[in-house]
């Protein structure tokens, strides 16, 4: 009875009530589906209108669509027109799109910074160890941008428990097989607060074949922490899943902006700088730098968790942790080189090294430090330069240098050699160095060396800090 009078309202196209496509060429299962799905994600609630009253049903259910389109940048027609059922039909998210309340109940947040979770139970699609990682890796993506820190435990009750459930578990919240509902979280709080639970009928994967584990747990631990679902397509917590290579994945914006409205960022660290402050770490006469290099017009300067960047011959700096803009890059960046010609910047952290064009981390990266040539003693790069005329680049390793020929991908022979014997006044260890306007600058420590490309020495010794104007 439910359904034909559901059906009968699709079916009035006069007075308002609801004009959908018509409604013959609907199946039932359409319908029904489109029923249930404004029922779970839109309040929906059938069960509560006079059955006798097509109108009142019609005038409803188009109501639900319209939110719903409208959530999803869909035309809002209030139509089940086959756009707005592809939606439904997409995996996603089993959180609700509208809840009777804002944001989540109470806006609640974890009163504590540091949080404990547990893997109750692992899926059979995966490696344990696998699983593991991709779970430790979506915490890792929002305690890169919050004061929150998460622990993993192996037994007894933690704030966070996850595991992975066939249809009806427990929770009033039965999963629909597989490609429905991929999985669902809780807010924060007590008992289930906070838990994940992922759906067994699905087939778990670390990579684009079936569903990403690490990406639907970045979306899942972002309900757990108070987060709802977001408009912007390109944010994590859309509802509806959507694969991208998890090695260039990074929070969006919107994400950024929404979870530190509840926990604020970072904690403080002892070298972020007070702009304004004439006492500010930028100013430090003893300050010195992990790494430098040009990224487009700008210089970027690296130092533990931050960064700072500028124009060249403007004093104006700005500061950033590098997981703001990079979400999977470590600290504590040890080397950075730009080819220019190709907008390609090149990160290096112990024997690891990041490809980014323009501005975003490319995929299939990290690669080892040792598919450029350096032999198996190399454990990290000190620093790197490209020099623009000869395509060649110099990395630094201690007392040593290599060079490398970026046009035939290789090392050229006749390397290491000593940094002391090629380049005159500098070494015999560097900490950073870029590439400027025929120049090369050199940091050891708090100094900074202006050597010329042409000359082949010394021009001038500053402060390394003589790029802020201080």
């Amino acid at each position: 009875m439910k359904f034909l009078l559901l059906t009968l309202a699709l079916q009035v196209t006069a007075s308002g009530v609801l004009h959908l496509t018509n409604a013959t060429n609907l199946k039932e299962n359409n319908v029904t589906f489109a029923e249930e799905y404004l029922t779970i994600f839109y309040d929906l609630k059938m069960e509560q209108l006079p059955m006798t009253k097509a109108k009142v049903v019609g005038n409803l259910i188009e109501k639900k669509l319209r939110e719903m389109q409208q959530f999803f940048g869909l035309e809002v027609t209030g139509q089940l027109d086959p756009s707005t059922l592809d939606v439904m039909h997409t995996p996603r998210c089993g959180v609700p799109d509208v809840h009777p309340f804002s944001v989540m109940p109470g806006r609640p947040v974890w009163n504590k910074r540091h949080l404990t979770y547990r893997i109750n139970n692992y899926t059979p699609d995966m490696r344990r160890k696998d699983v593991d990682f991709a779970i430790q890796k979506a915490f890792q993506v929002w305690s890169n941008v919050t004061p929150l820190k998460f622990r993993k435990i192996d037994a007894g009750e933690a704030d966070i428990m996850i595991g992975f459930a066939h249809g009806a578990h427990g929770d009033f919240n039965a999963f629909d097989g597989q490609n429905g509902i991929l999985a669902h979280a809780f807010g924060p709080g007590s008992g289930i607060g906070g838990d994940a639970h992922f759906d067994e009928a699905e087939i778990w994967t670390a990579s684009s074949k079936g569903t990403n584990l690490f990406l639907v747990a970045v979306h899942e631990l972002g309900h757990s922490l108070g987060l709802d679902h977001s408009k912007d397509p390109k944010a994590i917590m859309f509802p509806n899943y959507r694969y991208v290579d998890p090695n260039t994945f990074h929070l969006s914006a919107d994400d950024i902006r929404g979870i530190q409205s509840l926990y604020g960022g970072p904690e403080e660290d002892q070298h972020l700088p007070k702009p304004d402050s004439p006492t500010s770490a930028i100013c430090d006469p003893n300050l010195s730098f992990d790494a430098v290099t040009t990224v487009g017009d700008k210089i970027f300067f690296f130092k533990d968790r931050f960064f700072w960047w500028k124009f060249a011959g403007n004093p104006k700096t700005s500061v950033s942790l590098i997981s703001s803009l990079w979400p999977t890059l470590p600290s504590g960046i040890q080397a950075a080189y730009e080819i220019t010609t190709r907008n390609q910047v090149f990160l290096f952290k112990d024997d690891k090294y990041w490809l980014i064009s323009h501005l975003r981390p490319q995929p299939n990266y990290p690669k080892s430090i040792h598919s450029l040539g350096f032999p198996y003693s190399v454990k990290k790069i000190d620093a790197a330069v490209f020099n623009p005329f000869s395509l060649k680049t110099y990395f630094f390793v201690d007392n040593r240098y290599w060079r490398y020929d970026e046009k035939r991908q290789s090392m050229d022979l006749g390397f290491p050699q000593l940094i002391t014997k090629y380049f005159s006044g500098i070494g015999p260890k560097i900490d950073a160095v870029f590439y400027s306007k025929f120049r090369y600058y050199f940091f050891q420590g708090s100094n900074q060396f202006e050597y010329g490309l042409l000359s082949r020495r010394v021009t001038k010794r500053l402060k390394s800090n003589s790029w802020f104007g201080c």
